[in-house]
C-alpha cells in the first residue's frame, strides 16, 4: 500500500460523508423553512427542532470540509526507519499479538479506511494513542493506556 492511496482513500471516504451530510443538512434546512412547519400551538416545536438539526448538520459540514482541506494540503512524505512518529506518519503497532495500522492525521479520528485489504485507522494526537505514540520510533516498546486498560505494545514500523 502507499501512501498516497491511504490519503486518497481518506479524502474519499470524507467526501463521501461530506455527501451523506450534505444531503441531511439540505433536507432539514428545508423542514425547518417549510410553511406547513409553523408552529400550529405554542408546545409545537417541529420546526425549531428542524433548525438545531439543520445548525449541527451544517457545523458537521463545515468541519468536513475542513478535514478533506487538510488532507489535501497535508505532505505525503515517507518516513525513515530512524524517524519518529508525528503528523502524517504511517504506523504499524503490535499489542497482545495483534497488529493494528493507524494514520496520525491532523483530524478525522475515527475515519477507517481499508487500502489493498489492509484496515488503517486514522487517528489524532489529541487521542489517548495517538498522544502516546508521538516520538516514538520503530521498535520502541511501551506500556499503552487505551480505555484504562494497560497492556504491552510494540512499534512495528513507521512509514
Amino acid at each position: 500500500m502507499t501512501k498516497h492511496l491511504l490519503f486518497k482513500a481518506i479524502v474519499a471516504a470524507l467526501q463521501a460523508e461530506l455527501d451523506t451530510f450534505t444531503r441531511a443538512a439540505n433536507a432539514a434546512r428545508a423542514e425547518a423553512t417549510d410553511p406547513q412547519s409553523r408552529a400550529e400551538h405554542k408546545y409545537d416545536t417541529r420546526g425549531l427542532e428542524a433548525s438545531y438539526l439543520a445548525a449541527g448538520q451544517a457545523r458537521q459540514v463545515a468541519e468536513l470540509e475542513a478535514a478533506i482541506a487538510a488532507f489535501r494540503i497535508l505532505p505525503v512524505r515517507k518516513f525513515g526507519a530512524a524517524e519518529a512518529i508525528e503528523l502524517g506518519a504511517f504506523v504499524e503497532l503490535e499489542r497482545g499479538g495483534e497488529r493494528t495500522a493507524y494514520l496520525l492525521g491532523p483530524c478525522a479520528g475515527g475515519t477507517e479506511v481499508v487500502v489493498s485489504r489492509r484496515a488503517v485507522l486514522v487517528i489524532t494526537t489529541q487521542s489517548p494513542l495517538g498522544s502516546q505514540l508521538q516520538g516514538r520510533k520503530a521498535g520502541d516498546q511501551f506500556e499503552l493506556s487505551v480505555g484504562g486498560k494497560r497492556q504491552r505494545a510494540r512499534v512495528v514500523s513507521v512509514g
